[in-house]
């Protein structure tokens, strides 16, 4: 469970807060910041130490500034709660790629997990993931053959991560993986931490097929780190708020696949 503000919000929570007001102002002293969340001016250092650490906030005596690469990503407790309607608009309209007999591989994002939720129904397949929260979904899914990567377990993602997921992924051979990730725009895609970008990369290289699950909120945007090349994915699915601009450029490279919103 997530340590929580005196205000009740999660840390996650909070600190989401904090980077967005820095965003959309470019800079904020600590004693502002404080006093917007509710917090004390020590919670806030310690906040800002950690976003500054993450490379999502440059902090100077006194306060912080955005950086130009500013993406969050939050714990995977806080992530789950995020653009749920999306996620599960994106994952019903993915789980048509998936057929019968299947090899497939979910990555550590809650737009591959929602889909892991929605396999019960397809028929024998072999599912392999990193993530903690998706071996519980699939576990007990009596037609799923079900691989279970280990390595340096991360409490903060809820997954296994570093060389040994790596050396775990390059054993494989899939039809199909299931990505997401933190930013992209009509020709690559990024990501803030480059732990995850190494083993999603593992996972691209692991697949015939791949298939990148985007919300709207994601983009145009850039994080740290240069993941793939949009080329590099067989097809996008995103949400019908994605801007048509930038899908309009995308498709030059890349099936799209636009999930509706709403009731299905």
């Amino acid at each position: 469970m997530s340590r929580t503000s005196r205000g009740g919000r999660s840390r996650e929570q909070r600190q989401q807060q904090i980077v967005d007001y820095v965003l959309e102002r470019g800079s904020a002293s600590a004693a502002e910041l404080a006093e917007l969340v509710g917090v004390s001016l020590m919670t806030v250092h310690r906040d800002l130490d950690e976003l500054a650490r993450r490379g999502l906030l440059r902090k100077f005596h006194g306060g912080v500034s955005a950086q130009p690469s500013t993406v969050f990503e939050g714990s995977s407790e806080y992530r789950m709660g995020a653009n749920r309607e999306l996620k599960d608009a994106i994952a019903r309209t993915a789980l048509r790629l998936v057929e019968p007999g299947a090899s497939i591989l979910l990555d550590d994002s809650t737009t591959a997990l929602t889909l892991a939720g929605m396999l019960g129904g397809v028929g024998p397949l072999t599912v392999a993931t990193n993530y903690l929260p998706a071996i519980q979904e699939l576990k007990s899914l009596p037609e799923v053959h079900l691989i279970c990567l280990g390595g340096n377990y991360s409490a903060t993602h809820d997954s296994f991560l570093g060389l040994p997921c790596i050396e775990a992924v390059g054993a494989l051979s899939v039809d199909m993986a299931f990505v997401s990730t933190s930013a992209m725009n009509a020709t690559m895609t990024f990501h803030q931490e480059h732990e995850l970008v190494q083993v999603k990369r593992a996972m691209l290289a692991a697949a015939a097929s791949n298939v990148l699950l985007m919300d709207s909120s994601k983009m145009p945007r850039k994080a740290l780190h240069r993941m793939a090349p949009l080329r590099d994915y067989d097809k996008l699915v995103v949400d019908d708020g994605a801007d048509p601009e930038l899908l309009a450029a995308a498709g030059d490279v890349i099936d799209i696949d636009v999930a509706p919103t709403g009731t299905p």
